[in-house]
């Protein structure tokens, strides 16, 4: 934490906004909404982002500007980031399943175009798009996709993670339980495998 410039009595929250520009110009716009209004309702927070290398920092400094804290950007150091972090805010895709393997309690979020949306929900009908959610055959870590990805939300679903210690502590139980089930190492090809068994299951 000291190397990343955190404080040990500040809550932290880890903004994990996608690894690809077209998915982080969607998404960390609604989660830094969230993150405002996380700042009016609780204190002390701070606020840190693990940049993936595939990001141009100059898109997201553009709108980190635009936000009246402080956010932490990191470089390509997402596992010891996450780690650290008392709660995430996920884009959907492989990273919730490194912060579910680093067992931090998240709120998983995603928003596509509707044209690729309705596409999408036509030919693939699955119960759930979190990785851990899928493997769990439950849900461990609330969605948001879509219209329900606004920063009310979002900051809703932190903030009860946070408020509520035991919700917080459930979670983390229940993501333990999945890191034990895939094991290490080849964690991530177990993963891979469990969730396309199960959606093909869901295919027939």
């Amino acid at each position: 934490m000291k190397r990343f410039g955190l404080r040990e009595e500040a809550t932290t929250v880890a903004i994990l906004p996608g690894s690809r520009p077209s998915e982080a110009a969607r998404l960390l716009p609604e989660m830094l909404g969230a993150c405002r209004i996380l700042m009016e309702k609780l204190s002390p927070l701070q606020f840190v982002l693990p940049l993936a290398g595939t990001l141009d920092p100059n898109l997201v400094g553009d709108m980190l500007r635009q936000f009246p804290g402080r956010v932490n950007v990191i470089r390509d150091e997402i596992y010891d980031v996450v780690g650290v972090s008392d709660v995430a805010i996920v884009a959907s895709g492989t990273a919730t399943l490194e912060t579910a393997l680093l067992e931090t309690p998240m709120v998983v979020v995603y928003r596509l175009s509707g044209f690729s949306y309705a596409i999408g929900r036509r030919f693939v009908q699955v119960d759930h798009i979190a990785l851990a959610n899928i493997i769990a055959g439950r849900t461990i870590v609330p969605e948001l996709i879509q219209t329900d990805a606004t920063p009310e939300r979002i900051a809703a679903e932190v903030r009860e993670i946070i408020v509520q210690r035991q919700k917080a502590r459930e979670m983390k139980a229940a993501l333990a339980q999945i890191r034990e089930k895939l094991g290490t190492p080849g964690a991530s090809d177990r993963a891979a495998r469990l969730a396309c068994g199960m959606l093909g299951n869901r295919a027939d």
